[in-house]
């Protein structure tokens, strides 16, 4: 009997308290809005940015947040380095070498781009027509983070 009690409780515990964000692609994505329509919520990192995986160790670990983005978004992990070519909103877009083994990928640069210029990390959302209506470009916490996806929710 202890035995099925620590199993159920086990079991209990990883199916609902350890979620896992649900990440798209942006060729997901196009197929999912024909479903159903949702914004999309686009994380635009780099591997080296600090700040970046400081909010990917903590920010996009917590449950709160993982479980609006699972409920109410599409979530697409960006690298904005990514070598491969992304279709989206019937457009192709190509990665940029800008020297010896560096450069952007387009869409990384549509997206991110603020005040002609992008700064790692950054957020863009994207309403349910692709437009966006919201870039953040600096380090969210998951405090500051669940207000914004609150009041994208509205």
């Amino acid at each position: 009997m202890k035995k099925l009690f620590l199993l159920i409780l086990f079991f209990g515990i990883t199916s609902t308290g350890f979620c896992q964000l649900k990440g798209s692609t942006f060729e997901e994505v196009d197929r999912l809005q024909q479903i159903q329509k949702r914004k999309i919520i686009v994380f635009i990192h780099t591997d080296w940015c600090q700040y970046c995986q400081r909010m990917k160790s903590t920010t996009f670990k917590n449950q709160e947040i993982i479980d609006m983005l699972n409920s109410d978004f599409y979530f697409i992990d960006f690298n904005a380095e990514e070598k491969r070519d992304i279709t989206f909103n019937n457009q192709i877009f190509k990665y940029k070498p800008t020297g010896n083994n560096v450069g952007v990928h387009e869409l990384a640069l549509q997206l991110g781009t603020l005040k002609e210029q992008i700064v790692y990390p950054v957020l863009c959302v994207l309403n349910e027509k692709n437009e966006i209506v919201l870039q953040y470009s600096n380090y969210l916490n998951p405090t500051d983070f669940k207000v914004i996806l609150e009041k994208l929710q509205e």
